[in-house]
């Protein structure tokens, strides 16, 4: 039987889709037409409304390979790696709502314009993470090493996955060694503001939600745009950890696609959900860089040891609950915790 959900269920791609594409016109064309600052009560809807639609289109995910392609071993197989991508890709983009939070002070954005800003920020993610994904599992289905003997067990090593595992310890061990790290970041010189300035002559200040208007009879770029891209530019670095790692969970592109969207969807309430207490889960960066290591580890002994997505889910899932734990046992000490915004 055909496994790849691709070529066997166009329709569920289709329906993935046009699910995606409805929900982003509702959010911006009808629930956020008027800037407006996101309540804690909006966020906390928005929040149930993603996660309720990830874990159904995961059950339907289930629904198809268990009745039509595979039978019931391939679909919870599936379908413990659609919640297992789900979820480390949910827990690693936690570290993305620390970054808005420093962007958004920066460059002072008024509260009522950090939605708009992040909706365009997932916009360009669907694009970015359909390149990296897509482009990702076809490398790795070419750069499998011939069957070799090593450590006493004849294994098909991957040079793409080995880099991979090898760069996410590292990362892991570098995010834990800049845990404390607090050094104020100029957002300025990153490549997203660079490239904005570099095409266009840029307004001091903001002028409501506008990414452009009109400056002694010139058209010329608002703050908001600097914004957009620096929040653009940072979600690609962030993918640079993210992607790699859920390759470790699966190689099929669809389940890794669609977890990884909903899950970054999902995103932006969760920020407005967390953003005034965020500063509060302190130990989340280390618990993170455990994350990192874990997963990075997971690659490298693979060709020896294989890991089972639910194992992966329950270690990501319990280092996650810890770190909370921790943070709430061990708070920072109020002359050392980081100013909101």
């Amino acid at each position: 039987m055909n496994s790849n959900i691709l070529e066997s269920h166009p329709g569920l791609v289709v329906a993935f889709a046009i699910i995606i594409v409805i929900m982003l016109l509702l959010d911006l064309g009808i629930f956020n037409k008027k800037s407006h600052a996101v309540t804690s009560k909006e966020a906390t809807i928005w929040s149930i409304v993603w996660i309720s639609l990830s874990m159904m289109f995961s059950g339907v995910v289930y629904w198809i390979f268990n009745n039509d392609i595979g039978g019931h071993d391939l679909a919870i197989e599936k379908f413990t790696q659609y919640q297992a991508a789900y979820w480390i890709e949910k827990a690693l983009s936690i570290d993305n709502l620390f970054v808005f939070i420093l962007v958004f002070g920066y460059f002072n954005v008024p509260r009522e314009l950090h939605h708009k800003v992040l909706f365009w920020g997932i916009i360009g993610a669907l694009v970015f993470r359909a390149i990296f994904i897509f482009a990702g599992v076809g490398l790795i289905n070419i750069t499998f090493l011939p069957e070799m003997d090593l450590l006493g067990k004849s294994v098909k090593i991957n040079v793409i996955l080995t880099v991979f595992g090898a760069f996410l310890i590292y990362a892991g061990i570098k995010s834990w060694s800049s845990g404390d790290d607090e050094e104020e970041k100029d957002f300025n010189n990153s490549a997203g503001a660079k490239l904005v300035k570099k095409l266009y002559s840029v307004a001091p200040n903001y002028d409501g939600d506008k990414f452009f208007t009109i400056h002694n009879g010139k058209k010329i770029a608002t703050p908001l745009l600097v914004v957009v891209a620096v929040i653009e530019f940072t979600d690609v670095i962030f993918a640079v950890d993210s992607i790699p790692a859920i390759f470790a969970i699966s190689n099929d592109p669809f389940i890794l696609y669609t977890s990884n969207i909903f899950a970054i969807l999902g995103l932006r309430s969760l920020y407005f959900l967390l953003a005034n207490f965020i500063h509060m889960f302190n130990k989340l960066p280390y618990g993170l860089s455990i994350i990192l290591t874990f997963i990075g580890v997971k690659m490298l002994i693979a060709p020896w040891i294989h890991i089972s997505s639910p194992v992966s889910l329950s270690v990501v899932g319990g280092v996650l609950v810890l770190s909370v734990l921790a943070s709430i046992v061990f708070p920072e000490k109020k002359d050392e915790t980081p100013e909101t915004v």
